[in-house]
């Protein structure tokens, strides 16, 4: 059988697929509009977040059988359609969660401490001590929306350094007993916005939660809160978010994920151009520990399917 990779993973993933007697095709270079030309030759194709497995190019697929997805989410695949043409997809819910989690917490501490500010200064020939002045997360209350495994993985390290940790869901008769110990409460979305001192996004990209950051919902933020975005771009309304921090309601904001990437779009280069925000090119999963356990789960997720037909 026939695998091809069409998002870069860890060579470890690779060498198992080859190592199970698969011809493994490692076509991250391929350009993407090129791949549904190509497509049609595979049984198994695994990806990350980069090749949206959507349209032309499910379409073309048709000798595919099994989708494996180095990562969480599944956004960038049409599910629907797989499971409608009987192709089993799998993810690696588990291989990123404490990766991501990580980063959003150096961001929380970035943010309080001014470390971005710090560093630029420094680098500048200025000694800015005395204007640099921060504050604690010691007290403060993390809202977390999205109350999965990576938004739990970030309350459980927010609640060992002393934070408060509210989160929501739809369904809290779903709150696991490990939530329970972390959590102070699991309430509404509401209750996040009205309380909370930070406020870090772990959802995927649906029609639901597409700007489920927006002027409407930021009005009932506590004024000075922090935003912090690891989860996709299109969660958070850029536009207002830039809004909110120019007239002060918003402190300052950490984004990993943008609604257009590589960034294009004009509001998200001017919240780059603002003091209060920091970011990166989505990173979240980018730890050689992550990323090793992202290609050997998802190469071993795939194999266990091929091995069943």
């Amino acid at each position: 059988m026939k695998v091809i990779v069409s998002d870069k993973i860890s060579g470890k993933g690779v060498d198992l697929l080859k190592a199970e007697g698969y011809e493994v095709k490692e076509a991250w270079d391929i350009p993407k509009e090129d791949l549904p030309t190509i497509i049609n030759e595979y049984d198994a194709i695994i990806v990350r977040s980069a090749t949206k497995l959507k349209g032309d190019l499910l379409k073309a697929a048709s000798n595919l059988k099994v989708v494996g997805r180095a990562g969480i989410g599944l956004d960038n695949i049409d599910v629907k359609t797989c499971e409608d043409r009987a192709i089993i997809v799998r993810n690696t819910p588990y291989a990123t969660t404490d990766t991501v989690a990580e980063l959003a917490l150096g961001f929380m501490f970035a943010l309080v401490r001014s470390i971005v500010k710090a560093t630029t200064t420094l680098k500048n020939n200025k000694w800015a001590k005395k204007e640099i002045k921060g504050s604690e997360l010691l007290g403060k209350t993390l809202g977390v929306i999205g109350s999965g495994q990576i938004g739990t993985a970030l309350a459980s390290k927010c609640h060992a350094i002393g934070m408060k940790v509210i989160g929501c869901r739809r369904d809290p008769n779903k709150t696991s007993k490990e939530q329970l110990e972390i959590f102070e409460k699991i309430g509404s979305l509401d209750d996040v916005f009205a309380n909370a001192d930070f406020i870090s996004l772990h959802l995927p990209l649906t029609e639901s939660t597409k700007h489920i950051i927006n002027t409407e919902t930021i009005a009932k933020m506590k004024d000075g809160v922090y935003i912090i975005n690891c989860s996709r771009g299109g969660t958070v309304d850029e536009k207002a978010l830039y809004e909110a921090i120019e007239s002060g309601k918003i402190a300052g904001a950490a984004i990993d994920v943008w609604e257009k990437e590589p960034i294009e779009l004009d509001y998200s280069k001017k919240l780059l151009e603002l003091e209060q925000v920091i970011g990166s090119p989505h990173i979240g999963a980018q730890t050689r520990e992550g990323q090793d356990r992202a290609g050997i789960q998802v190469a071993e997720a795939v194999i266990e399917e091929l091995k069943k037909l």
